[in-house]
């Protein structure tokens, strides 16, 4: 019995995510966890994080033991390249290729489990007598409301007074200002 569990767009390059990979590659479950746990790469958290996934995976879904499980496959593979580009001398660009990866770690079992699938609850089948008695009986929400009346009454809405407003005062002491003919002085000066 195989279990998958997969990491996508993850922001290393593959190249340096291989050498994580390679260290824990056919390793038994329990063990490559500790490995990575003291493993010094950056690559080694996500990893981890994935391989205990997996075996959530493993134990959740099908009933499987941490102890019977070792890595049969790991792999890394490449996944699409941001492209950026960092200023040179001479107004020359040159590109930078920010690689990401895809992580897939399959498990298998050391040796034949049996495996213990959840119970699918089947659902509740209602009687064609039992939906006639459910639609006469009337919620005691609706009985509330025949009895004080079908109008309930809503406090009114109070509004708050409106704030200052400086924009219409400054606009009326613009147009306030002295004319002259059809043209209107735009700025005091000491003298005319």
């Amino acid at each position: 019995m195989k279990i998958v569990a997969k990491l996508n767009y993850f922001r290393i390059s593959p190249r340096k995510a291989r050498l994580v990979a390679d260290c824990i590659r056919g390793m038994d479950a329990e063990k490559a966890e500790i490995q990575l746990r003291f493993l010094n790469k950056k690559a080694a958290g996500p990893v981890l994080k994935l391989l205990k996934s997996s075996i959530a995976n493993a134990q959740n879904n099908f009933g499987v033991e941490k102890e019977d499980l070792f890595i049969s496959e790991i792999q890394v593979n490449e996944g699409p390249v941001l492209k950026r580009w960092r200023a040179r001398a001479m107004g020359r660009a040159a590109s930078i290729m920010k690689r990401t990866s895809h992580i897939i770690i399959t498990l298998d079992t050391k040796k034949k489990v049996e495996v213990k699938k959840k119970e699918e609850k089947k659902p509740e089948v209602v009687k064609l007598d039992t939906l006639d008695a459910l639609k006469d009986k009337e919620k005691p929400e609706e009985k509330i409301k025949e009895e004080k009346g079908s109008q309930v009454e809503k406090p009114e809405m109070v509004q708050p007074p409106r704030p200052y407003d400086a924009t219409s005062k400054s606009k009326k002491k613009f147009w306030s200002r002295q004319t002259f003919g059809n043209i209107k002085k735009a700025f005091r000066r000491k003298s005319f």
